[in-house]
Formats: structure tokens, C-alpha cells, sequence
């Protein structure tokens, strides 16, 4: 792992880390961090490059050259979603962290949206819900596949989600950073969401817009992804017995 750039004087006062994972975003990620650097919030922007050949790399360089609170972190190898997610975390300083996907499907406009609703109701975890904004999904298998999940998700940790497989999850940072995080793939989600509902945090939902692409543009996620986030979240309920405070402070 490399820092192609570390932010200068970013505020300590941040209120959001943003963690970007990115593998081949070179068509996005440029508007993507103009959309973030607009938001009227003080945050610290974390891309960390998972192995890209596309030249992603070079455009958050410049970005992060720019801008002091764009910070590049570098994977030399593509290791996962879930390994780029925990590398940002470790470096996050906001007091509350986001994860943001490199690929527009979600709206940076919607983080104020986010903050505004953990600190009016003093929640720890606030997840946006495409389905409570009524958004439209690319394939109806995607869209059943994470209601499924959702159900599973609620119904083992008696919680009222209705979108678990979201990529916004905002968390208090001091919260994340204690979670024993292990998932390397698309598993991180489902691995966050049981350490956290294990820890007895209500999730409040807010509900959020979502523009999906296809798989012919670039998205990755597969059906068998959704087989393995309920693996994961019946793993942490019944699976793990010992308490996932004994892990607390490690990260894998």
C-alpha cells in the first residue's frame, strides 16, 4: 500500500470522513469528487484505489494535489471492496464516516441529508434508503435480491430496514473504527450491519436518491453477493457467540 498524496492541513474538526473505494472509475470519479468538494459540509475525502488500470489513479492525484481534503491511498493490487473500505476507515478523522461508491449511483447532496439526521437524532448508524425514496433499481432481481436482504437483516436483529444492501451507511467514526471488520468483498455491508445491530445500535433510515447503471456500464456487484450478505448476517447472529466487544480496536 502506497500514499500517492497525503492531505495537508485538513481540519481537525471535520464533520464527515468520505471513504471512496475505486477500481477502473476513470469515467466518474473526477465528477464525483467536484460533487463531493461542493458539498456544504467540512469533510476529509479518502479514495483509495484498489489496483486500477485505467488511469483512475491519476486523476484523484490530481484532484488531491488541489484540493486538501482529497487524501489518495493506493492498494497495489486489487484486494476487494471490503480491504479498500477498511484501509480508509483506519485513516478517517470526520466525526462520522461514510462509505461513497466512485460510480455516481449515489448523490453526494444527500450526505447533508445524512448528518443532519445522526446529530438531530443523536443516532450512532443512519443508513439511505433507496426505497424509501421510491428510487427505480437496473434489474429486478437486484431490487428483490436487496429486499430479501433487508427482510433478513430485520428480522434476525429485530431492526426496520428496508434498504440493508445501501451504500450509504454513515456511522459514528469512533463506532466503526471499533468494529472487528473482516470481509475483503461486497460482504463488508452485511458484516457492518450485524457487528453494529450486535452492539445494540437502533439504524435509522433517511431516504435517499439513487441513479442505478447496468452491468454493461460498469457495475460489479453480483446475485451471489446477496447469497453471501445473508450468509454473513446468520453467521453473526448464530455463528459467533463471543461478544464483538472482545475484538474491539482490531481490524483485520
Amino acid at each position: 500500500m502506497t500514499d500517492a498524496h497525503a492531505a495537508q492541513g485538513l481540519p481537525s474538526d471535520a464533520q464527515l470522513a468520505v471513504i471512496v473505494p475505486m477500481f477502473n472509475e476513470a469515467a466518474t470519479v473526477a465528477e464525483l469528487l467536484e460533487r463531493l468538494i461542493a458539498v456544504p459540509l467540512r469533510m476529509q475525502i479518502v479514495v483509495v484505489d484498489d489496483g486500477s488500470t485505467d488511469g483512475s489513479r491519476d486523476i484523484v492525484a490530481r484532484f488531491a494535489q488541489a484540493h486538501r481534503e482529497v487524501e489518495l491511498v493506493c492498494h497495489e493490487a486489487n484486494r476487494g471492496k471490503g480491504a479498500a473500505v477498511r484501509t480508509g476507515i483506519a485513516r478517517a478523522r470526520g466525526a462520522y464516516t461514510i462509505i461513497q461508491d466512485a460510480d455516481l449511483e449515489y448523490d453526494p447532496d444527500d450526505l447533508v441529508r445524512l448528518v443532519e439526521t445522526a446529530e438531530r437524532e443523536k443516532a450512532s448508524v443512519v443508513y439511505g434508503s433507496r426505497i424509501r425514496g421510491g428510487m427505480p433499481f437496473s434489474y429486478r432481481s437486484f431490487y428483490w435480491g436487496g429486499r430479501l436482504v433487508s427482510l433478513v437483516a430485520s428480522v434476525l436483529y429485530w431492526q426496520r430496514i428496508t434498504d440493508e444492501p445501501t451504500c450509504y451507511k454513515l456511522f459514528r467514526t469512533e463506532l466503526l473504527q471499533s468494529l472487528p471488520l473482516r470481509e475483503e468483498g461486497f460482504g463488508f455491508c452485511a458484516e457492518a450491519t450485524a457487528l453494529v445491530c450486535r452492539r445494540g445500535h437502533r439504524i435509522v433510515e433517511v431516504p435517499i436518491r439513487y441513479q442505478p447503471r447496468s452491468v454493461e456500464e460498469g457495475k460489479k456487484i453480483r446475485w451471489t453477493d446477496g447469497l453471501r450478505a445473508i450468509w454473513i448476517l446468520l453467521r453473526h447472529r448464530f455463528g459467533e457467540r463471543r461478544s464483538p466487544r472482545a475484538d474491539e480496536g482490531k481490524h483485520a
